[in-house]
């Protein structure tokens, strides 16, 4: 049963991931942009905020959907032991969790009741964890957002700036002039 809680968690926090970037997206491109008197300010904002956008979408879903380096679970049987051909007094550590060797640097996710090699953490974001296989994706999608969140920043601001300076000339008999 808490498995299938988590499940659902992390199935929520990955569409609200989505839905976030998605209603970014449209308030960037049609609150923003769309209406704005430039044609070529609004198709290059437009056209680099929305690669910015598949980007991120499409490196977050292979962060869900990449194995982030599972050991397999209960591999720690005689036979598999024997084929390791390990040397006197070489150690090997067995997780009493899943029951699988574990290999140097992986750990046991408790959300995910497996070990991971060089696992990172258990991010609700992607309902994955982090680790060797899926981090490339994981960083990419952090980058995509960052970068995305940055133009849009950018974008807004010159909205503001733009709103500022249209009320000014506007209404310049109302306030005086800023110098």
């Amino acid at each position: 049963m808490a498995d299938r809680v988590w499940f659902i968690r992390g199935m929520v926090c990955a569409v609200m991931t989505w839905l976030l970037v998605v209603y970014a997206d449209f308030m960037v491109t049609f609150v923003m942009l769309l209406p704005s008197k430039d044609f070529w300010y609004s198709v290059v904002n437009g056209v680099i905020f929305n690669c910015l956008v598949v980007l991120s979408l499409s490196s977050h879903l292979r962060t869900m959907l990449t194995d982030p380096g599972a050991v397999p679970k209960g591999n720690a049987t005689k036979e598999y032991m024997e084929s390791l051909q390990l040397k006197p007094g070489e150690v090997i550590y067995k997780c009493p969790k899943c029951c699988c060797i574990k290999p140097e640097r992986a750990h046991h996710c408790s959300i995910c009741k497996r070990c991971i090699w060089k696992m990172d953490h258990h991010c609700p974001w992607v309902n994955n964890c982090v680790g060797e296989k899926n981090q490339r994706f994981f960083m990419l999608f952090t980058m995509y957002i960052a970068l995305s969140s940055v133009h849009a920043l950018i974008v807004c601001g010159l909205q503001f700036i733009s709103c500022v300076r249209g009320q000014r000339t506007e209404y310049s008999d109302f306030s005086p002039p800023i110098l």
